[in-house]
């Protein structure tokens, strides 16, 4: 999934994705990194307000960190998550990879 960071409704699309995911199978999830770090020095170096411009059409409506993508597959029984991250620095990461398998219950 590449568009979870431009839905109103993000829950719904994880929802979704159980009802297509074969038993064991994973979903996998890219979405801009937000971590409190980046946060910070975006604020601390002026450039949040260009970041998170209300300006830009189609823009991002949701920013993911680590915590709030698990919660959010955790709320629809995802277990098995791990992250990956890209970018040139760490915890200033431009990018996170999310894998997750719905959990034993879900899944028969």
């Amino acid at each position: 999934m590449e568009v979870i960071e431009h839905l109103f409704y993000p829950k719904e699309l994880v929802r979704a994705a159980k009802k297509v995911l074969k038993p064991h199978g994973r979903l996998i999830i890219t979405t801009p990194y937000h971590g409190y770090l980046k946060n910070l020095m975006l604020a601390v170096t002026g450039k949040m307000d260009k970041h998170f411009t209300a300006l830009w059409d189609c823009g991002h409506i949701k920013f993911f960190y680590v915590k709030t993508l698990t919660t959010l597959l955790e709320s629809e029984n995802y277990t098995d998550i791990n992250f990956k991250f890209a970018g040139r620095y760490p915890y200033l990461w431009k990018s996170m990879l999310c894998s997750s398998r719905l959990s034993q219950l879900e899944s028969t």
